[in-house]
């Protein structure tokens, strides 16, 4: 069974699924067609891989006929994120009876009433909606894609859980019971639709109340003067450290020596792999459920916490909760840790991929998965008119 996975560019949230591919099952070749170049701001975040490192990968702008005939011919196809480079050939592919994948996350993020647009109804007929009745199926990297993706009546009863499945090295819980002092970690671009203006706030308030803890914040953004500034004002020196960006190893470092993850983006977050990380890296997480990977990933109570519609000062309670009760910050840690280690990752989401593969190819009905990867993705109501109006839709 020949399988090839189109995209953008090979990267490390993409690079433990597509070696899961490459090296677990005997029947299986697998490709990944790179279709351009990583840009500058990624090479800069760190994020840079020579795709030639990797055997399974091709460059479609190197070798186009190679490339171009991967797609068409190979058994089972997915498309992610290839920026319109080959939309003709996905046409090709997707109107034939081949079987084939569509990666997508949010289509209408912040912005639900535009759907009714005839022109973007028209565009989203020409990309998604022609292939309803083909053997194309979509995989949601998000929890809210497949409502997005119902308004517009399309893949229907074929939309399946899906995401990003980073792995970190050097596995292993931290088992250490968290001391007096609560370690704290915020890790992204200090932008609007992030708020890392939550982590400061609450630094402010766990000092008025006298707890010890620290807080790392890694990224850097145009919010980060006002940061320093909230910092300043808090007389939060010596508490809250702001490391710059660093390289994807040292962002797990940080994670693995803290005791809570904060993870505090809006619902134009599309999924949010440092949730991954920071679960797999032994953190309790709290984390705003509007973000993609949130009511996928973290069961409310028993693996994590999550906080609803954005809102701080349940943000601020669940956090608190933690230091009120320290022991239940070990117990999601672990319970986090074994989300990710059994279900939520490259070697499961790539078991089920193939698995669901082969049904279909031997001439069965494939069946979703029970929970994870590739099980049936329910309709989640998404964030209202109301909180798209109040909060605004910016995409940075």
């Amino acid at each position: 069974m020949v399988i090839t996975f189109v995209s953008n560019y090979i990267n490390h949230h993409q690079i433990p699924f597509c070696d899961a591919m490459s090296t677990l099952f005997e029947d299986v070749e697998f490709h990944f067609v790179q279709v351009m170049p990583m840009e500058d701001k990624r090479i800069r975040m760190g994020w840079v891989v020579d795709p030639k490192d990797y055997s399974y990968v091709s460059l479609y702008y190197e070798d186009e006929k190679h490339c171009e005939d991967l797609i068409l011919d190979s058994d089972v196809t997915i498309f992610g994120w290839t920026e319109g480079i080959t939309s003709k050939l996905e046409r090709k592919r997707l109107s034939s009876d081949k079987l084939s994948f569509r990666v997508s996350e949010r289509i209408y993020r912040g912005s639900r009433y535009k759907w009714i647009s005839p022109k973007g109804l028209l565009k989203k007929y020409d990309e998604h909606i022609r292939y309803r009745n083909k053997q194309v199926y979509l995989l949601c990297a998000g929890a809210y894609v497949s409502a997005d993706f119902d308004l517009i009546h399309a893949y229907p009863n074929k939309m399946l859980k899906w995401g990003y499945f980073p792995d970190i090295r050097d596995k292993g819980l931290r088992v250490n019971e968290a001391g007096t002092k609560i370690k704290l970690c915020w890790a992204g671009r200090f932008i609007r639709l992030k708020h890392p203006e939550f982590a400061i706030k609450l630094c402010a308030e766990l000092k008025e109340q006298g707890y010890e803890f620290e807080l790392n914040m890694i990224g850097d953004g145009y919010m980060k003067e006002e940061l320093e500034q909230a910092v300043s004002d808090a007389g939060l020196f010596g508490y809250v450290k702001f490391t710059g960006i660093l390289p994807p190893k040292e962002v797990i470092k940080k994670m693995k020596a803290s005791d809570i993850f904060l993870f505090t983006s809006n619902y134009l977050e599309g999924w949010g792999a440092v949730v991954n990380e920071a679960m797999q890296c032994g953190c309790a997480v709290v984390a705003s459920k509007e973000a993609g990977a949130v009511p996928f990933l973290i069961k409310d109570g028993e693996n994590g916490l999550y906080y609803e519609d954005g809102n701080y000062d349940n943000f601020k309670e669940k956090v608190l909760s933690l230091f009120e009760e320290k022991n239940k910050i070990l117990q999601f840690a672990k319970n986090g840790y074994d989300t990710i280690d059994k279900i939520w990752n490259a070697k499961r989401a790539s078991a089920e991929f193939v698995r669901f593969c082969r049904e279909y190819i031997d001439g069965g009905v494939p069946g979703p998965a029970d929970e994870g990867p590739m099980s049936k993705a329910e309709i989640i109501k998404p964030e209202s008119l109301f909180r798209a109006l109040t909060e605004g839709s910016c995409l940075e």
